[in-house]
């Protein structure tokens, strides 16, 4: 059997065209398949990550996300304490009121209008987003008509970099910060003082308030409690939970629209393998005789022509996989269909989606030397020996 499986090794190299093409053409379907799944997963891991583990999250009860909810400041105030509520060292709710709006921005360069998310912070954010850092600049005043804006809005937004002016809501607003988020959601956020975007905005409600509650006990028991207050109409969430939510339709939309055109692709790939294992067979008809007639049995040939198309679909996901690792350092711009405010992400590897792609490039080689295989396995020793 040792000596089968070299023997189908061998010939790869001696069809050095066509196992080239036929392999490149996988690889091309493997690239395609693992950037699919990089995509949804950067989408995900970006949104999920944007929340901290140990926060929970109210809402107003109908709302599906931070912007369509509105939260009144006597609500607010109610929820902020509450027993579960974690404390500063002064005694004070480790707690933040904000406020999202989207505000329409040009982008840099092309100048094209963009939804961003601007958000109203409160005294507390960013010890409640530990993810968040400064690396430009300082923090805002309160009180103050000044603004940090994310790093991939700094980059991407025109008037969004350290110390250049926005203007919206019909004022002017100096960037005095650029921070980074790891990645996360926060990035592609404008972060001001809420009190003085409530007023430039004319708004005298909330969107939501983000509460550190340790431990899954002092959780459920501040969400039974909240969301059975007859005074409030409000939804308790954990953070991740909420943002994993918002990025689920996104992200199963790519993977299914992707998915789909890799299978149609995969089609021509197969089909490839498929002319080139038959290609195979027909150049080592004589072969095939020999090695029957020195005892082999069917399954064997079988086997070894089933083996040399795995390996070319293993080369092509081996490729296609290590091509689309590259894809890691890129950074994309969309639309989130949650709160329809520009969003960036990146592409990420995972060891999941290596192994995913390694398998379904094998098993384009399996279904395109199957046929192939099985006919060379059908071959008499006579018919064989009979095409010398």
């Amino acid at each position: 059997m040792t000596l089968l499986l070299s023997y189908s090794v061998r010939n790869l190299g001696t069809r050095k065209l066509t196992t080239v093409l036929t392999a490149g053409g996988m690889a091309l379907v493997s690239f395609v398949f693992a950037a699919v799944l990089m995509l949804a997963e950067g989408l995900e891991r970006t949104l999920i990550e944007t929340g901290s583990p140990d926060n929970a999250i109210v809402l107003m009860g109908s709302a599906e996300t931070e912007i369509s909810s509105v939260l009144a400041r006597n609500e607010a105030d109610l929820v902020e304490f509450q027993p579960e509520v974690a404390q500063t060292p002064l005694g004070h709710p480790l707690s933040a009121k904000e406020l999202l709006v989207l505000v329409g921005l040009n982008k840099k360069g092309s100048g094209s209008p963009a939804h961003v998310v601007v958000r109203g912070v409160g005294a507390h954010s960013l010890e409640l987003r530990p993810q968040v850092k400064l690396v430009e600049g300082r923090n805002f005043r309160p009180g103050s008509r000044e603004v940090i804006t994310g790093k991939n809005i700094a980059e991407r937004i025109q008037g969004a970099s350290l110390g250049s002016t926005l203007r919206f809501a019909l004022s002017e607003w100096r960037v005095v910060g650029v921070f980074e988020a790891k990645a996360t959601a926060f990035d592609s956020e404008i972060w001001g003082d809420s009190e003085q975007l409530m007023a430039a905005f004319r708004r005298n409600n909330y969107s939501a308030v983000i509460l550190k509650v340790p431990g899954a006990m002092g959780f459920n028991s501040l969400k039974r409690r909240l969301e059975s207050d007859p005074r409030l109409s409000v939804q308790v969430k954990r953070e991740m939970e909420f943002y994993k939510g918002q990025s689920e339709m996104m992200a199963k939309f790519i993977r299914i629209l992707g998915t789909s055109l890799t299978m149609i692709f995969s089609v021509g790939a197969i089909l490839g393998a498929m002319v080139t294992m038959y290609a195979a067979v027909a150049n080592r008809t004589s072969e095939i005789g020999t090695l029957r007639a020195l005892g082999f049995k069917r399954w064997s040939i079988l086997t070894t022509f089933l083996a040399e198309s795995l390996c070319l679909g293993l080369i092509g996901g081996l490729v296609g996989m290590s091509l689309s690792s590259v894809l890691q350092f890129l950074t994309i711009s969309t639309m989130n269909w949650e709160t329809f405010a520009e969003l960036a992400f990146g592409f990420r590897l995972t060891v999941s989606i290596a192994l995913y792609t390694i398998g379904f490039a094998a098993l384009m080689g399996f279904l395109g030397g199957l046929l192939p295989a099985w006919r060379a396995a059908r071959l008499t020793i006579v018919d064989a020996l009979r095409a010398t």
